[in-house]
């Protein structure tokens, strides 16, 4: 027996059949006979075999047929519906965008998630007692979702779509004044602990939107509710009405949540980013912590607009979020991803869902403001201090 057979040539060479005679009858018919028998003996190439004792038995053939030429067609040149596959990897594609094997974040997207979400939000008290509610502060380039946010989010405790917070798609955006929304519970139900503040977008050019001196002076809590902003007119206590000379606490922001659209991270202007991270360093000097929401993620994910519970499975929310980090100066951890309700009549649960993750998550930040303020907390600070 051979341990082991090394082909020089694969090809096979079948010969002609042997050539046979017809016996004819003297009536001229040809007489039913057995089928010849025919013999068809392959003609193998140069074979090298090889004996278990290692030593070498070759064969040779009369004749060799030479191997097959194949041309390989350029891209182009590929026949209509006949181009080769590509193989994915690791990650699959679903409808053009790019599908993670496993989510980067975890999300139960129930009916009962959401009502957990919804009794820890209406159930939310703060940790200082002289502060009523918890403001928070959304801060973003106009059309960037910040009064669709506070909408959809009082759209979820209402039961259906509403547009509380005044929404448009003017290019100098629509909210021009501070308006603080009290985020109510259930119908029936009193005011959760949370003040959605609403105020003009951000300039991109510099030229107009909320200046800097007065995205502080909302910080601060010197600004009156209602106050009109103008890019010519900063906020002053001689010049703004109603302006709040010793703010209280309960005056003050408690937390700021930037908000940026997905579908424009790569076409913000380079300036904005420098904007974004001189607000950050002025609002954290004050104590304020700080988070992101990504809205529109739906327009630059095919999969999430089709099934919202794809978000953290997307490869490209993933690289948008990353994008959005560099943007803003701040760590991913620091950013959640939200759909808000636009053309829609109902509400859908999944949506819900990562919309009240988003509030959910600002509290936490908010609570850190009052944590780090409490009275017991500031007296011993001062007492470091000195």
């Amino acid at each position: 027996m051979f341990s082991s057979v090394k082909e020089k040539n694969s090809g096979f060479n079948f010969g002609p059949p042997a050539s046979t005679t017809k016996p004819s009858s003297s009536n001229g018919l040809t007489p039913l006979t057995a089928a010849p028998t025919t013999s068809v003996q392959p003609a193998f190439g140069t074979t090298t075999l090889t004996r278990d004792d290692n030593s070498e038995v070759t064969g040779s053939s009369e004749t060799r047929e030479p191997r097959p030429q194949f041309t390989f067609l350029a891209r182009k040149e590929w026949p209509k519906g006949r181009t080769p596959r590509k193989s994915s990897g690791k990650s699959c594609q679903n409808g053009g965008q790019l599908k993670l094997e496993s989510p980067w974040r975890n999300m139960d997207w129930t009916e009962e998630r959401k009502t957990s979400l919804m009794e820890t939000i209406t159930s939310y008290r703060r940790s200082c007692e002289e502060v009523p509610q918890a403001r928070v502060l959304l801060l973003g380039p106009v059309s960037s979702g910040k009064s669709s946010f506070i909408s959809s989010v009082q759209s979820v405790f209402n039961g259906r779509v509403t547009n509380r917070a005044m929404v448009g798609s003017f290019s100098s955006g629509f909210t021009k004044k501070l308006q603080s929304f009290n985020i109510r519970g259930k119908k029936g139900e009193d005011h959760t602990g949370l003040v959605l503040c609403d105020t003009m977008g951000m300039s991109e050019d510099g030229m107009t939107g909320l200046t800097l001196h007065d995205i502080l002076s909302v910080v601060k809590g010197h600004v009156p509710e209602g106050h009109k902003f103008s890019p010519d007119q900063p906020v002053s206590a001689s010049e703004t009405v109603g302006y709040v000379k010793r703010p209280s606490l309960k005056d003050k922001v408690h937390c700021v949540a930037f908000v940026v659209d997905a579908s424009k991270i790569t076409t913000y202007p380079k300036g904005l980013s420098t904007t974004f991270k001189q607000l950050r360093k002025h609002i954290s000097d004050l104590g304020v912590h700080q988070v992101a929401l990504l809205t529109h993620v739906d327009q630059v994910c095919l999969q999430t607009a089709k099934d919202v519970t794809g978000v953290y499975e997307s490869r490209t929310i993933q690289d948008v979020m990353g994008k959005a980090a560099a943007l803003l100066g701040m760590s991913t951890s620091y950013i959640v991803p939200v759909k808000n309700y636009s053309s829609e009549l109902d509400l859908d649960v999944n949506t819900d869902v990562l919309l009240l993750s988003a509030v959910d998550h600002i509290l936490q930040y908010a609570d850190l403001y009052f944590q780090d303020n409490a009275p017991q907390n500031k007296e011993l600070k001062t007492a470091l201090d000195l």
